[in-house]
Formats: C-alpha cells, structure tokens, sequence
C-alpha cells in the first residue's frame, strides 16, 4: 500500500502541479492586460506593473488551489483508469476506502501549502502590491465619503482625510464624547505616524476643549495618540477580506464588534480562510469517482472538461454562499462552510453511483 500510495502522489503531484502552473500563466496574463490600462499614470512604469502582477500571484496560488487540485487529480486518476493501472490497483486490493484513505494522506500536503498561502504570503504579498501600485501612482488607500474615511473608536469619532499607502494618516479629526454623548474635545493634526503599541505620532496638533468653563483651545507640534486603530486595521483598506490573513480578520472584527457595527462579512470571510484548504480535500474526493469511470463511457477530455465545469462552479458558489450569508443573516461558519459541505455529499453520491454499477 505504501507503494501504491507514493506512485498515486507523484502521479496527482506533478499534475496538480502542472495545472496550478497553467493557470497561474492565464491569470498573470490577464492581470498584465488590465494593469496596461494603468500604465503611465503617475511614475507607474512598466517595471512596477510586472513587479504587481508577480506580488499577486501568491493570491491566485491561494484561490485557484482547490481547482487545480481537482483537476489534477482527476486528470492523474483518469490516467491511471485509461492505461488499465488503477484496474490493476484494485485487483491488488485497493478499496475505495483504502483509495480515499490514501488521497487524504495525498491531499494534506496541499492543505497545508494552501494554508501557508493564505496565512503567510498572500496577505503580505497583496498588501505589499497594493502599496506598490498606490505609491507610484501618488494616490491614496481610502477617502471613503467627500469628508474622509470615518472610524468609531470607543468614546471617539475619528475622520481621516486621507491614508497613504504607507499607513500614515493626513487631516486627522478626533471627536471626543462623553459618557452622556456630550462633546468633550475635537482634536485635528495635519499628520500622523504610527510608532507602537497602538500609538500614533500626532503632528501640528490643534485641541478644542468644551467644559462648563466655556472653550479653550490648545496648539501642539507634536504628541502622542493611543488608539485601536493601527496599520493592521488600516490593512482593510488594501486587502480585500478574502485575502487577508485569520489574526487581522479576527482582529478587525473584534474592533467592529465592540464599537457595535457589522462584523458579518469579515466573519464569514475568517471562517472561509479557516475552512477553505480542506476544500482541496474535498476536491480529491470529488476526483476519486471518475478513476472507476471506464474512458469507453467518456473520454479523457471530457473528463478533464468536467473537472473544469466542478472547479468553476465551486468557486461561483464558494463567493455566492457568502453574499447570500450576508443578506439572508446566515451563521457565519454554515455560509463558509456550505459549499464545501455539499461538494463532499456530491462526491458520496457519485462515489455510491459507481459502486452500484
């Protein structure tokens, strides 16, 4: 069975492989054509689109996964059915519970580089491309409404006119209130710089203080600034959910929960990134069905084609349960977990279907 198990994994390894490669070429190519639009804006030169392109390819390594797996695997199985060696394999005594048993040992690899994906390198490389593109083309991350990018921090309302792309922040506007939602203070700096522990460096700091008193107001050069808000958060603006890592999700939606906003989407976006690299588990197991398909009942590329078919409808459904979660109110983990879910049933039923035959 050892045996049986390293040819089966060199055999869906060096396929996968291939195909993951395949479409990593299609995607940079697309990529490549839409960031053309871009070129000449600013200092964004064609060495910087190239340089953006390859920072987003860990991104699509992580999202195209699943497909490839299952495409790989399929078409490695299909192969093996097509040459009569996985007929000869279960002549030797290899059951489809030993079959699946040793795909999932096969497949824990890919759970665990497509992990390291999501977590170590795709939001790394997705933040360092989007600061690239917005550097160079002297723009800035978010300037969400006409008055700036609004943020609840506890007792606080804090406007920022704009966020560069290096994290730091330009015509800061805080609002302080009191426990009865009395204006305390308003406090505008022309810039700040994040230094630690949750602390902003406040520039050309003016404070206006309303007390029984009457008002005061007070002019600084610099000080310091305590707040939730840090470069991580900020990292919302540049990642899109999907894409950035389980500890900024969590986080981020920590921050949300306690100034009482909606946290459903970025939610549901931690369970998807906690749950999405078994789905190439689910995959192989979607595979595992056509290997007992004879290739007289179809061939290899339709095989091939409908693994494209599965892979594509995964992941339309994979970005629909979520929108639907959203609207509909659905548990976070169930909206993540939806496609996943029904995928294995589908490949338990298929699997029941030829072994009945």
């Amino acid at each position: 069975m050892i045996i049986l198990r390293k040819y089966l994994a060199r055999e869906i390894y060096a396929a996968t492989l291939l195909v993951l490669v395949a479409f990593l070429m299609l995607f940079a190519f697309f990529d490549l054509i839409n960031e053309l639009n871009y070129l000449g804006r600013g200092n964004y030169r064609l060495q910087y689109v190239l340089l953006f392109v390859f920072l987003s390819l860990p991104g699509h390594v992580y999202e195209l996964a699943p497909i490839a797996v299952l495409i790989g695997t399929l078409y490695a199985l299909s192969q093996l059915a097509a040459n009569s060696e996985y007929t000869v394999m279960r002549v030797s005594g290899l059951s489809p519970y030993a079959a699946g048993a040793a795909l999932v040992r096969i497949g824990v690899i890919f759970v665990v580089l497509t992990l390291a994906f999501g977590e170590l390198v795709t939001p790394f490389a997705e933040r360092a491309a989007q600061q690239l593109r917005l550097g160079a083309m002297s723009a800035v991350v978010a300037q969400e409404f006409r008055s700036g990018l609004w943020v609840k921090d506890e007792s606080r309302f804090i406007n920022v006119r704009e966020v560069k792309p290096d994290s730091s922040l330009s015509g800061i506007k805080i609002y302080e209130f009191d426990n009865d939602y009395r204006l305390r203070s308003i406090s505008y700096a022309a810039r700040g710089v994040y230094e630690k522990d949750k602390t902003w460096r406040l520039s050309d700091v003016v404070r206006t203080t309303f007390d029984s008193g009457g008002t005061s107001v007070s002019r600084l050069a610099q000080t310091d600034w305590r707040s939730v808000l840090t470069p991580d958060l900020l990292s919302v603006l540049l990642v899109q959910p999907e894409k950035m890592s389980v500890i900024n999700l969590y986080q981020f939606t920590r921050h949300l929960s306690e100034n009482r906003q909606q946290t459903e989407r970025y939610e549901i976006a931690m369970w998807k990134k906690l749950l999405y690299p078994f789905a190439t588990l689910v995959m192989m197991a979607l595979a595992l069905p056509f290997a007992y398909v004879h290739v007289r009942l179809g061939g290899m590329g339709v095989k091939i084609f409908s693994g494209i078919m599965l892979g594509v409808l995964f992941h339309l459904l994979n970005g629909l349960s979520s929108s639907i979660g959203i609207i509909q109110n659905w548990a976070p983990f169930y909206s993540a977990a939806l496609p996943s879910v029904l995928f294995m049933c589908a490949a338990v039923l298929m699997m029941w279907w030829v072994e009945r035959r």
